[in-house]
């Protein structure tokens, strides 16, 4: 089992391994989670050899504790709460709203920047594998897959290189499936499972997206998920 990634790169080739079933299938794409797990889902559309594009989800930290999540919002307007947190918190209305609108504004800078700039991926029958580079409480993923959802794709799958291991049936009952390389007893956050964890910047994001787009548009052609 490993222990340790060396960093993100790592990562996404030890995950592509456990994904190799999806190689070369004209009905799958890749959405990864920026930043972080964009390196990751790079190495993994380099390795199967399918599309990758990203899907914008911002966590909604708890005010003066943003490292906390009590929710998550996507592109499309959709937004997830944590009611427990945020009743054990005792956070109010006002301060939540207030954390959606500063996410939001991030959420749409990121899209200008990135995001908007390619067409985006058509998932309607398709098999979409979300990626990111871990799981912690998982709420940025789980808001992921509800507002994919709403796309009405063939089967959604969650593929990440490390996670809790109590997480699993959580996301394989709102998941059509689910793929971790290494499900950890003692967890208490993503970076302590990299050597290198350094911060993913937004030119890095753009850098990997256009040069899959350029890989797959010189391996199959475009038009097929138009």
């Amino acid at each position: 089992m490993i222990t340790r990634f060396k960093d993100r790169r790592e990562a996404g080739r030890y995950l592509a391994e456990e994904l190799a079933g999806f190689s070369g299938r004209s009905d799958v794409i890749i959405l990864a989670l920026p930043r972080g797990g964009v390196p990751v889902a790079y190495e993994v559309c380099s390795a199967l050899k399918v599309p990758m594009d990203i899907f914008l989800v911002r966590k909604l930290g708890v005010p003066g504790h943003e490292e906390f999540a009590m929710g998550a919002i996507a592109s499309g307007g959709v937004t997830l709460l944590n009611e427990g947190v945020i009743r054990q918190l005792r956070i109010s209305e006002e301060e939540i709203q207030a954390v959606i609108e500063q996410e939001r504004r991030e959420l749409e800078r990121r899209e200008w920047f990135y995001a908007r700039r390619l067409e985006p991926a058509n998932i309607h029958n398709h098999t979409v594998i979300l990626v990111d580079d871990g799981l912690a409480t998982g709420s940025s993923m789980k808001v992921a897959v509800r507002a994919v959802r709403q796309s009405d794709p063939a089967q959604i799958v969650v593929a990440v290189p490390v996670a809790p291991a109590s997480i699993r049936e959580e996301f394989k009952s709102i998941a059509d499936e689910y793929v971790c390389v290494s499900s950890q007893e003692m967890f208490f956050s993503v970076g302590e499972w990299y050597e290198n964890f350094s911060q993913t910047t937004d030119e890095e994001v753009r850098e990997l997206l256009q040069q899959a787009g350029r890989s797959f548009r010189q391996s199959v052609p475009v038009s097929s998920f138009r």
